[in-house]
């Protein structure tokens, strides 16, 4: 856990008449030890990895907490559940691409994006609270070739990476 996580999670927790304990701090560790999306139910076999005693309704707790805090977000990743974003500290501009063929999720953040929001909002009256832009494509070279070198073969799985463009 970062002392940056730690601090905001502590002071958060301060306000809400709340404590830390070692159950919480095992799931924050397993949560920001990743940079990887993650259901709930992912998070909480992390967990498990570490503590088997935290039960699942600590994890949910918990991940209310961490959301309500802004440590992590949710994301809708066009899935049929809700995932978690622990990168937003780092990177609180980005967004994300999601391959229909593989499941690979491509975070990346762009110049020219936050200022056509800007100019969008602003135009239409507009102060912008928050954002997000997912895209969903399939792979260009999985099309041409009918292989992925990027993810072994375009076979079902949760990569991940980061693209800055300008």
């Amino acid at each position: 856990m970062t002392e940056t996580v730690r601090k905001q999670l502590d002071q958060f927790l301060t306000n809400k008449g709340l404590r830390r304990t070692k159950q919480r701090d095992v799931i924050v560790e397993a949560a920001f030890g990743t940079t990887e999306h993650f259901n709930a139910e992912e998070l909480h076999d992390m967990v498990r990895k570490i503590d088997r005693s935290v039960s699942r309704a600590t994890v949910y707790r918990t991940l209310g907490l961490l959301v309500e805090c802004k440590l992590l977000h949710e994301v809708d990743l066009g899935r049929d559940q809700t995932y978690y974003d622990p990168n937003f500290l780092d990177k609180p501009e980005h967004n994300h691409l999601i391959c229909q063929d593989c499941d690979r999720v491509v975070e990346f953040e762009d110049d020219h994006i936050t200022l056509l929001e800007d100019c969008i909002t602003k135009r239409l009256g507009f102060t912008p609270s928050g954002k997000s832009i997912r895209i969903t494509a399939n792979c260009d070279e999985l099309a041409r070739t009918g292989q992925c070198t990027r993810t072994g073969g375009c076979g079902h799985g949760h990569d991940h990476e980061h693209v800055v463009t300008h």
